[in-house]
């Protein structure tokens, strides 16, 4: 008998792995690209574009980069201005002050300068103490004021005394005398170097400490009689000069002054009974001042008093955006509600943000290099300061 083997069906096709293996390690690869550019681009190509090119920055948080550390005078007052502004930007966008100090507020602005987006959300404080070392051109700096766009900006005033037990009275005490009077300063690099362009203009009989923590340690050691003659800024005169005054311990002298939009140093509103740097100078020299003296010591006043505080974005930033910014910085600087809470924190300086801004910020901003040579020579010979 005969047996008929079944017939066998067909073996399966094999697929082709080859290519699925391909396909794999494509999708595999794409996405480690994709990791490495997120981690070393801070993950900027996975972050949602601002929408602020609409007048409306719903959904979005203005972070404000203050170079310099918290509790100080600047860290203030951006706390207090960035908060308002974002109350009144369309769409009522979040508000993240972020400090980064170090290096006198230059290693915080090299920073921005860096890595900040242009689309609005990103906005730099700068004060004095980061303008300065800009204008003295310092190495470290990395930053140029001249490629950033202003968005608002702020003054404040200052006023020089002296401790009457040193034999000053007035200011003809300042000059022809057997004994230098003492400055207590912090840096010659800082905020003082106005002070120190002030004497020299003046020709007064004045050698320089340097190395105070702030100008709260230069008060005490004036009261102390270690050191002679000091300044404070308007928002501390009241509480730190004022005293003083009035026990008859110490006598104000000359206020710092403003610059005027046509450039002409002013008094200051905050103290219209003080004479200027310039009407002192008058009254000891018999004529008004002029020469490399007197220019450096009106530039520096517009830079790091009338306008000390400003808020920046970069340059690259769409104009709907800063427009939007300005307009709504300008609104909050006109609100009598706001002029008032904020008095004491503006120090009753206004906040400028109309459509002039940039070019008052730009002429402000504008140092010829004969100045800034005046101003370096001044550091070398009489301070030893050493500039790159």
């Amino acid at each position: 008998m005969s047996t008929q083997t079944p017939e066998r069906e067909a073996p399966a096709p094999v697929p082709d792995t080859g290519c699925s293996r391909r396909a794999g390690l494509t999708i595999m690869a794409v996405f480690v690209v994709l990791a490495v550019v997120a981690t070393t681009l801070g993950s900027d190509l996975l972050r949602r574009a601002a929408a602020t090119t609409d007048g409306d920055f719903a959904g979005e948080t203005l972070e404000v980069l203050i170079p310099l550390a918290e509790g100080g005078g600047t860290d203030t007052w951006a706390r207090y201005v960035g908060t308002e502004l974002s109350h009144v930007v369309p769409g009522q966008p979040g508000f993240a002050p972020v400090n980064e100090p170090g290096g006198e507020g230059i290693a915080g602005t090299n920073a921005f300068v860096a890595e900040a987006r242009a689309d609005g959300t990103e906005i730099l404080v700068s004060t004095a103490s980061s303008v300065v070392p800009w204008v003295l051109g310092r190495s470290e700096v990395q930053y140029d004021f001249d490629q950033l766009t202003p968005v608002l900006a702020n003054g404040s005033g200052g006023v020089v005394y002296a401790r009457t037990a040193a034999g000053v009275s007035s200011v003809e005490d300042l000059v022809d005398r057997d004994t230098p009077l003492r400055f207590g300063g912090i840096s010659a690099t800082g905020l003082d170097l106005t002070t120190l362009v002030a004497f020299d203009l003046l020709a007064a009989d004045v050698e320089s400490i340097f190395g105070f923590e702030g100008r709260g340690p230069v008060n005490l050691a004036l009261q102390r009689g270690e050191v002679d003659l000091d300044y404070q800024t308007t928002s501390a005169y009241g509480p730190a000069v004022a005293p003083l005054v009035e026990s008859g311990a110490a006598v104000p002298l000359m206020s710092m002054g403003q610059v005027d939009a046509s450039g002409e140093i002013v008094r200051d509103p905050n103290f219209p009974d003080l004479p200027t740097v310039v009407e002192v100078y008058e009254q000891l020299h018999g004529q008004a001042p002029s020469g490399p003296a007197f220019e450096a010591y009106r530039s520096l006043l517009a830079l790091t008093y009338t306008w000390q505080k400003a808020m920046w974005v970069p340059q690259q930033t769409p104009d709907a955006a800063v427009q939007t910014l300005r307009t709504s910085a300008h609104e909050l600087a006109q609100d009598p509600a706001f002029t008032g809470a904020a008095a004491e924190v503006l120090g009753g300086y206004p906040i400028i943000a109309d459509d002039d801004l940039p070019a008052l910020v730009h002429d402000a901003y504008t140092v010829e290099p004969d100045v800034r040579d005046h101003v370096v020579e001044l550091l070398t010979s009489d301070y030893d300061v050493q500039l790159d």
